[in-house]
This record gives C-alpha cells, structure tokens and sequence, in this order.
C-alpha cells in the first residue's frame, strides 16, 4: 500500500503527544512538522535507534530549549536525561502502535485536540512576542519602587506552617494565648501545654519565594509573629520563626523585573487579542448552547460577591488574621 511519507511523519509526532508530558509532547510536535522537509530531515543528527527508529539531537534540543533556567553547565546531563526519556517514549509508542492504539477513536479525538491547542497557543505567543517590547527603564524603576518588601527591603524567612487540631471552644481558647507570643519557643510552649495535637512544616525561603498576595503581609511581621486561618476541625498559623534582610538594588532586581512585565504583558496582550478574535467572529451557539441559563448573569455575579468563608470570630478579628483564600495559597508553599 502507498503511504504518503509527510503525513505519517506528523501522525507519528501526533502518537508521542499522547503519551508523554506536554513539555515533550509539544517537543514532538514541532519536531514532526520538521520532518515533512527532507533538508530538515538531513539536517537532524541521530542521536539513538530503538528498534530502528531514530531519536535526534534536534528532538532533543526542542525540549532543552524549554527548560526554564538552566544553567550552561547543566545542559549536558540535562540533554542526556532526555534523550533517556525520548527512549523510553520510543518504546512505548511502538508498542502502542503494534496494538493499533492510534486508530482508538477517543485516542484520535485525544491527538487532535492536542494539536489545536498547540497551533491556537503558537499563534497567540507569537503574536504576543511581536507586539510586546521589552519594558521602558521608568517602569522597571516604578516597580521597583512600589515594591520594596521584595526588593529594597527583601527578607530571607523561616516558616514554620502550624495544623492544629481542636473544636471551636478549644480554638477560640488557646488563640488569643498564641497571638501574644514573641518567639517560635513561646508559641510551641503554649501549644504543648494547651495539650492540643499540633503538627509542623517548617522552610526557609526569599520573599519572591511567597505568593505575590501575601508579601506585603509577612513584611510586616516581625520575627515569632504569624498569619492566622480558622478551619473545620482547628487552625492554621504560618509563623515567622526567624528572618534576616537581604535587600537587591535596581541593577540587581533589573533582570527579573523586566521577565515579570514582559511576562505579564504578554498575557494582557493574549486576553486582549482573544477578545478581538471572538469580536471579528461570526460565533453562532447551537441546540443545548443556544440560550443561556435563566439566572446565569445574576448566579455569577452573586458568586462574586458572596464573602468567603468565616474563620473563627477570635482569628477573623485578628490584627494579624488574612482572608483564608489568600492564607491557603501561602500555605500550599510550604507543603
């Protein structure tokens, strides 16, 4: 039977997708589009065969490329590791294809849907690439400014993330007892005296470290001092056992500021590009999709509104209390 070579090329590239992370997966993809071009295909070194079939540098060098600050000196192992993964990849796919997994239906609705997320999320990169110039020295400068808790007066922390248990009399209890200690030493002491269950996570870690909505707030805590969350069944405490100061000047936080507006409006651009896409779009909604649900508008803004859950009354009137949404995402941190 004839095959028509350029396109089993791209269905092979498609298979990989499928069955490797998406870092490798979008690799591929790219790769296999290469290898529609004969010179492209020339071009490429091989850098292993696994039954016949070639892994190549070029396969290689697309993944390395996507690793996000890697040092020069480590991308020698760092290409042999994934030239071991390509391997591994390699094997399972031939596999897959002798027991005909790439013409399952659902695997095919899966490979296409990776493609177009692929070309949607290229196009729109690009685009944003393109529009977005590197931000101007006052802006860095501003943000710089705005921002001294992680530059000017950047500190290195040690948290520790308190779980304790209790019911509500217990917790409301102990809290105000907790509240007034000083040092991490005082709060276990409170804590093993109060004859609570407790346990304890502790990490070390920069102020860019934390989440962007909770910088400012650990600033202003001194040392033994902590963010305070009711939950079901007791509290949540991320104390500050010990900090120092280690501010970075403009020249020094220059790099990675100038990463984070670039960064940022990119994704301004991509949201703003997307929404002129849909506005230039004739978009018609069919059967089920063709009205919206009663109540829908009135459901999300309702949900929008509503207050977050309330945590015990002594912690919720806390000086040092946070909302739990933004307590929860400085607490995933230290897990």
């Amino acid at each position: 039977m004839h095959t028509n070579q350029p396109t089993f090329a791209r269905h092979r590239a498609l298979q990989r997708a499928a069955l490797v992370p998406i870092v490798v997966a979008t690799a591929l993809l790219v790769a296999g589009c290469g290898k529609d071009s004969k010179e492209g295909a020339k071009a490429t070194q091989t850098a292993a065969r696994i039954n016949g079939e070639e892994v190549t540098v070029h396969q290689i060098n697309m993944v390395l490329e996507r690793q996000q600050g890697l040092k020069p000196e480590q991308a020698e192992p760092a290409s042999r590791q994934i030239l071991e993964s390509l391997i591994d990849q390699e094997l399972a796919l031939q596999k897959a294809t002798e027991q005909k997994l790439d013409r399952d239906p659902q695997i095919i609705q899966m490979l296409d849907a990776t493609r177009r997320n692929l070309l949607a999320r290229a196009y729109l990169e690009k685009a944003a690439q393109a529009s977005v110039g590197a931000p101007p020295a006052e802006d860095i400068k501003k943000y710089f400014d705005e921002h001294p808790a992680l530059f000017g007066q950047r500190r290195i922390y040690m948290l520790q993330d308190f779980t304790i248990q209790g019911d509500t009399a217990q917790i409301n209890e102990i809290t105000p007892k907790l509240q007034v200690t000083d040092s991490s030493q005082a709060f276990v002491e409170v804590l093993k005296n109060s004859g609570l269950k407790f346990a304890v996570n502790q990490v070390t870690q920069p102020a860019e470290a934390l989440p962007l909505n909770l910088v400012d707030q650990f600033a202003k805590l001194v040392d033994g001092k902590g963010m305070y969350q009711g939950m079901n069944g007791g509290l949540k405490v991320v104390l500050v056992a010990a900090s120092k100061p280690q501010p970075l000047s403009l020249d020094q936080a220059k790099p990675m500021i100038e990463r984070f507006l670039t960064e940022s409006r990119k994704q301004e651009f991509i949201q703003k590009e997307t929404k002129n896409l849909r506005t230039a779009a004739k978009i018609e909604y069919l059967g089920k999709f063709a009205e919206k649900p009663a109540g829908a508008a009135s459901g999300a803004a309702a949900a929008a509104s509503a207050p977050a859950p309330a945590a015990a009354a002594s912690t919720a009137s806390s000086a040092n209390g946070i909302d739990a949404a933004a307590l929860n995402k400085g607490l995933s941190g230290l897990k």
